[in-house]
């Protein structure tokens, strides 16, 4: 055994001490389970709909973590079931069942809430025997089950919770559009892969973009984005599709950090201590910062909110650039009850004209229409004149600060369709100042903190 597999061998105990069901913890949980399969079978005869009730997702799989047990229901019907009769029939049974639900919409609607303090979502979907037959997404999901439970051997579950844990650590489980990282279910088929959770590193720490794997020799065409795995149960579909550039060099990163040295501050990080809103400006002020913020919408879960916030900022970054201002970096942050869209630019006020570059004199019509546009526009300065063989003028800006673009033109930004109407009517333009507040202190810590979460 070399010095990596024993130092992490100790690691690894201690981790697993704390992240593993107990077995009174796991048998009362699963009490509660089958008092609610029970209770969803009672309701499902009252509705004269038939269906089958199967637990699927962590729970079944035994890779749930301790702190981390949401139970995942899922209401299985014959595919000559109505869309419309899954959706109502699932929230209904929810509403009955759950207590503090929230309805959520997806390919199917679905429930999320609490029973007897566990965590729950009532999910409907069609039964298939294979990925040829799938109606929805979540179709898939009981093969998910069945596929590790058929594979995945006993000691196999306990390298699953090792790596689920150390991306939790590393800020980078949850396939979510919030964390944009690993599902419960990559993590899973990695660890098939590989054998176990020190090998999965090993393995990482050679990654670069673009990594190729799968359980079976399986065509790749097709897929983008970082890492590629294969869904053992549908060879049409990426399973890390949801992995973002960012989350999968942090993952490299640590892994290759582990490898030198096992810590287990890689599991367990120290929480995030905020810095104080005077330290912040102090590090942002040689910055140039901008932004903008409006009302978070309510009733919108998060799943639609942060793409669509995403698709805000990226078409605010491109109206900035359409008049030529310099975007550095831009970000999002999305508080209790705000979001904020946050540009770094070069300059925030830009020089009163521009120089704008015509075309070749020897491209005769061109040069023609663009010398007979610009001696009669009246945002002309100077010109039209010839340098080098081509055509320039210089022109007033539309535009010299980037609060006043902002504060005019993002009514014609692409925006997301649930929040258009909201950053329309009750978005402000914020400077740097508007952006240090209590509700963001934590957001500009871990910005401007360059350390990484297990060096804290």
């Amino acid at each position: 055994m070399d010095l990596f597999e024993r130092a992490s061998e100790e690691i690894k105990k201690e981790v697993l001490s704390r992240i593993t069901p107990s077995k009174e913890d796991h048998d009362a949980m699963f009490q509660k389970i089958d008092r609610l399969i029970v209770l969803v079978k009672e309701q499902l005869k009252s509705c004269s709909v038939s269906a089958d009730v199967e637990l699927v997702g962590s729970t079944a799989k035994g890779t749930y973590l301790v702190g981390n047990m949401d139970v995942d229901v899922f209401l299985v019907f014959d595919r000559s079931v109505k869309r419309s009769v899954l959706a109502t029939t699932a929230l209904s049974i929810g509403r009955s069942l759950l207590s503090d639900t929230e309805e959520c919409y997806a390919e199917h609607p679905y429930i999320r809430g609490v029973f007897e303090g566990l965590k729950c979502e009532i999910v409907p979907c069609y039964r298939i025997g294979s990925a040829d037959e799938l109606v929805s997404a979540v179709d898939r999901t009981p093969l998910h089950t069945s596929y590790v439970l058929e594979h995945l051997s006993l000691k196999q579950r306990d390298e699953v919770r090792l790596l689920k844990q150390f991306l939790k650590g590393i800020g980078c489980y949850g396939a979510e559009a919030e964390v944009e990282g690993f599902s419960g279910y990559l993590c899973e088929i990695l660890i098939l892969r590989f054998g176990s959770f020190d090998n999965v590193l090993l393995d990482a720490m050679s990654w670069s973009e673009k990594v190729k794997l799968s359980l079976s020799d399986e065509s790749f065409s097709g897929f983008d984005g970082p890492l590629i795995f294969i869904d053992p149960v549908d060879s049409n579909r990426n399973v890390a599709s949801a992995l973002s550039v960012h989350r999968f060099e942090v993952f490299v990163k640590a892994a290759c950090e582990y490898v030198k040295k096992p810590l287990l501050s890689f599991f367990f990080p120290s929480e995030v201590v905020p810095w104080s809103c005077e330290k912040i400006l102090s590090e942002l002020g040689s910055f140039c910062v901008v932004g903008l913020c409006f009302p978070k919408p309510s009733d919108l879960i998060a799943e639609n909110l942060y793409p669509q916030v995403r698709k805000s900022l990226k078409s605010i970054v491109e109206l900035a650039e359409r008049f030529d201002f310099v975007v550095d970096d831009s970000l999002y942050a999305i508080g209790d009850d705000t979001v904020y869209l946050i540009l770094f630019v070069d300059e925030t006020v830009l020089s009163k004209t521009r120089i704008h570059v015509g075309p070749p004199v020897a491209v005769e019509k061109n040069a023609t229409d663009f010398k007979k546009k610009w001696q009669q526009d009246e945002r002309t300065v100077r010109g039209p004149w010839v340098e080098d063989g081509r055509l320039f003028v210089e022109i007033k800006r539309e535009y010299q600060d980037i609060s006043s673009l902002l504060k005019n033109e993002v009514v014609v930004a692409s925006l997301g369709k649930d929040l258009d109407a909201v950053i329309r009517e009750k978005m402000m333009v914020c400077s740097m100042k508007d952006l240090v507040v209590e509700d963001l202190r934590r957001f500009w810590t871990l910005v401007l903190d360059d350390r990484f979460s297990w060096e804290r």
